[in-house]
């Protein structure tokens, strides 16, 4: 059995836990239920014309842990060392929980999001090669295929920090 590892970008916390009922992942559209109305003030939630909710811009399928790989990514971009990284409140901070923890939304560390959404190509490329030799690779990291994903993870931060939102992980086991 293997773990699926999505990061998706939401404009807060409350926002990102509404991905773990989403069966296919945070980049799959939900079937929402008819929004109750409770008065002229009442919110209604967006839904396009089949009743789906839409979908969070994500990163499918990236077979990185966001806490002892994330941790690992974020040590060798900001300087930070591991164990603070490891205490921060949001490394790994579990907004919703299904399925007695078979599904799960975490938070990721504002450093790690600032850093990604900082770096040049040229930082990640540099990065991509140590990052690929961590133990948490078990030497099977490929640095190029790295790269591509460290460019991917760095657009997806760079357009939540413009929107005013962070990047989280949605974790199915």
């Amino acid at each position: 059995m293997g773990v699926l590892y999505d990061y998706f970008a939401a404009s807060g916390d409350a926002e990102a836990a509404l991905a773990i009922d989403r069966p296919g992942g945070p980049g799959q559209p939900a079937r929402s239920a008819p929004a109750k109305r409770e008065g002229i003030f009442s919110r209604r939630q967006h839904v396009d014309d089949h009743g789906h909710q839409p979908t969070f811009q994500t990163v499918a399928d990236t077979g990185i842990d966001p806490v002892v790989t994330g941790g690992t990514l974020e040590e060798l971009l900001t300087g930070r060392p591991y164990a603070q990284i490891a205490r921060d409140a949001r490394s790994g901070h579990a907004l919703a929980v299904r399925d007695d923890g078979e599904r799960l939304v975490l938070t990721l560390t504002d450093g790690l999001v600032d850093a990604l959404a900082e770096a040049t190509p040229e930082r990640l490329g540099a990065i991509a090669v140590p990052w690929s030799g961590t133990e948490e690779f078990m030497g099977a990291g490929d640095p190029e295929q790295l790269e591509s994903l460290l460019l991917d993870l760095s657009a997806l931060a760079r357009d939540a920090r413009a929107g005013g939102g962070s990047v989280y992980c949605w974790v199915s086991v």
